[in-house]
């Protein structure tokens, strides 16, 4: 019986090269993770390599609805209920929550920048874009987000009475 030294390197170990490939876990792929084709997801998320979960859970919370997100929303759909899947449906969800509420902040500041731009009472602006002024005080809080017509509406606002201001002030 010959040794498996003994062989060059392409024969040695050929003949099992089936039952290794099943048996040994798929090689990390090195480029980010937002290129890996969804069956490198899978794979990665079916290992237990900490490192590679790592790599996804940064790639998600850079971008929680970008492709890796979907992915791996698209693995969990036909994944076993097993530790990892439910641990990356928690970043998930966390993470949509976060950019959520970090929008809603981005508004509410935006809000904020047309009010005092305007130089009106918060009362009169509520008034002037046609909502009450408890919910025009939600959006200042960004507890709720207007919508998209009526921040137009507010920009108009705020356009038309900071003009008016500033012609005032030339006067």
């Amino acid at each position: 019986m010959t040794s498996n030294l003994t062989k060059p390197p392409e024969i040695r170990g050929a003949a099992d090269a089936s039952t290794r490939s099943r048996a040994v876990p798929p090689s990390v792929d090195n480029r980010p993770v937002e290129f890996w084709p969804t069956a490198a997801i899978r794979a990665a998320l079916e290992s237990d390599d900490l490192n590679v979960w790592q790599r996804i859970v940064v790639a998600i919370k850079r971008d929680p609805y970008g492709r890796t997100a979907r992915q791996v929303e698209e693995v969990l759909e036909t994944a076993r209920p097993y530790g990892v899947s439910r641990a990356m449906s928690e970043v998930l969800i966390r993470t949509r929550e976060h950019l959520e509420a970090n929008e809603c902040a981005e508004v509410a500041r935006h809000v904020h920048l047309l009010l005092e731009r305007s130089g009106l009472g918060e009362q009169e602006f509520a008034s002037r874009i046609g909502v009450p002024a408890e919910q025009f005080a939600a959006y200042l809080r960004g507890s709720e987000s207007p919508a998209a017509s009526l921040m137009i509406r507010m920009g108009r606002l705020s356009d038309r009475f900071a003009k008016m201001r500033s012609q005032r002030n030339r006067d």
